[in-house]
């Protein structure tokens, strides 16, 4: 092994050991922290100078996606009128890993006169920021990563995956779901599939044909349909499903009586249907449960509405 690629691998143990050592760190605070969190009316403020405040970004950007209101709040920024931001029903998240950065601590009085409630997030639980704050979580490091025990490395994954254990918290202490996270994420994939109903994807067009139809008219039907699937309707309900899979099989099996062969002795009885008011997520879920790549779209009362394909399911991810 290389010497470089060694150095990857202390980097990656010396970290590790770092998030590991957490759980003996954590204490009553914690639990403290999350109750406040809950309990809040307001936002949460996340706030950090330097490195600290990169990881605040992060974490505030979390808590927001995951349903807890936050954003940063640059601590430089804030004796120049940011400090209007902070309001008295909010929670403040102060991190320095040092707890004596002079940018948090300078917010202190302000905080303390404003009645908010302080969580710090520090590696030195004698700090000042640690002492005036109502809950500490303390990320200390016997050493960082860094060879020179200088660069914020260790340090800083620790506030990152503190920061992830308050959010993970909150998430299941709300019983957050992920219809609630695809809310806030409607631009990206997961939450266009999230969203969507079958309705939106559906096509309507699905041929309607009655069972006593002979195979050589459901062959033109599915063939100008261009779905690959006609729905068997009588008596106004769904009664059954012929795929262009069937119409193969069968001409394999009848042969030349092919043509005489009526659609209800080679129909799928018992077709899987699906409400259109369902997510996209669930006819997705069928269709791989079921290895199969259409599903009727049915009413409660068995109605045909349209089809829905894997293709229009799959384009979504």
């Amino acid at each position: 092994m290389s010497q470089i690629r060694q150095y990857a691998i202390d980097t990656f143990n010396a970290e590790a050991d770092a998030v590991r050592r957490l759980s003996s760190l954590l204490t009553d605070d914690f639990d403290g922290a999350v109750s406040a969190i809950l309990a809040c009316t307001g936002k949460v403020v996340v706030t950090g100078m330097g490195k600290s405040g990169l990881i605040g970004k992060k974490i505030a950007a979390t808590l927001a996606s995951t349903g807890t209101p936050a954003f940063f709040l640059h601590p430089g920024e804030a004796y120049h009128g940011d400090l209007g931001m902070i309001s008295r029903n909010d929670v403040v998240l102060a991190m320095a890993n040092s707890g004596q950065t002079d940018e948090i601590l300078k917010l202190i009085p302000f905080l303390q006169n404003n009645g908010n409630v302080v969580i710090a997030m520090t590696g030195n639980p004698d700090s000042t920021l640690a002492k005036n704050s109502h809950y500490h979580l303390n990320i200390n490091v016997e050493r960082e990563a860094c060879p020179m025990n200088l660069a914020p490395t260790s340090s800083t994954t620790t506030m990152l995956v503190m920061g992830d254990a308050l959010a993970i918290a909150l998430i299941r202490e709300r019983n957050f779901q992920p219809e609630d996270y695809a809310v806030f994420h409607p631009g990206g994939s997961l939450g266009r599939r999230l969203l969507t109903r079958v309705r939106d994807v559906m096509r309507r067009d699905i041929p309607r044909l009655s069972p006593d139809m002979t195979l050589g008219d459901v062959i033109i039907a599915i063939s100008d349909a261009r779905l690959g699937i006609a729905a068997l309707v009588e008596d106004g309900k769904l009664c059954g499903v012929i795929t262009d899979g069937d119409v193969r099989r069968a001409m394999a099996r009848y042969k030349e009586n092919f043509f005489n062969i009526r659609a209800r002795e080679i129909m799928s009885r018992e077709p899987k249907t699906i409400a259109p008011e369902a997510r996209i997520t669930a006819a997705e879920e069928m269709m791989r449960l079921n290895k199969i790549h259409s599903i009727v779209v049915a009413d409660d009362e068995g109605q045909v509405i349209g089809v829905v394909e894997f293709f229009n399911v799959s384009v979504l991810g």
